[in-house]
């Protein structure tokens, strides 16, 4: 398993103060065929300081998984959260309800669940994919992803493949949601990377029976 690395901080978010900023920053990306992708940066304060609680506070699992003929390792650490357990800091249900209340139109139920990824260096990825386990195989959701640590690209691209249409790098403190038919239409993917990079924890909003 790797060792986890030292974060590197942020020049922009030095204090030990978390809370969230306004929500009105938001910048939509049209990705065609319905589908679309929400950016904030930094919309979370005191980010490398909840990087902290999160990496310390949540029970991490490592997870295996069969890929052909062999049994490999899930290359990050894993923790999930249901809609009726305790999230394990304040700050995520903050997140979890100012999200699901300025999306409440164009959604129409609230965010649920959280799932949490501790991507603990370079090495550690997830391939190209939709969330399309429960009712996004086949309806409009969205997903909500706060990111801390240090910053991995997010890409999306067709489902059928091809060029990438997008790569935001996301970590301390930055918001994106999927949304429309992104799931269904568009894949996701957090490459590896060559560099040097530290840690980064996303957290992941869904709502209910959307995994």
């Amino acid at each position: 398993m790797h060792a986890l690395q030292g974060l590197q901080g942020s020049l922009f978010d030095q204090g030990d103060e978390i809370g969230l900023g306004p929500l009105d920053g938001l910048r939509r990306t049209d990705l065609g065929a319905g589908a679309w992708v929400d950016h904030l940066p930094g919309w979370l304060r005191g980010a490398d300081a909840l990087f902290e609680r999160l990496a310390a506070d949540v029970p991490w699992r490592a997870e295996r998984r069969q890929m052909y003929e062999r049994e490999v390792e899930v290359p990050r650490l894993l923790a999930f959260y249901g809609e009726d357990e305790a999230l394990p800091h304040a700050s995520l249900v903050a997140a979890r309800d100012a999200l699901s209340g300025h999306y409440a139109a164009e959604l129409g139920e609230p965010f649920a669940t959280a799932g949490l990824c501790l991507y603990r260096d370079g090495r550690d990825s997830v391939a190209w994919h939709g969330d399309r386990t429960g009712r996004s195989s086949t309806e409009d959701t969205m997903v909500a992803i706060v990111s801390v640590g240090d910053p991995r690209d997010l890409a999306f691209r067709p489902r059928d493949g091809g060029p990438t249409l997008l790569r935001l790098p996301l970590g301390h403190g930055d918001l994106v949601v999927m949304g429309g038919s992104c799931q269904r239409t568009r894949e996701h993917a957090v490459p590896k990377s060559v560099r040097a990079v530290g840690p980064r924890i996303s957290v992941q909003f869904r709502t209910r029976g959307v995994r």
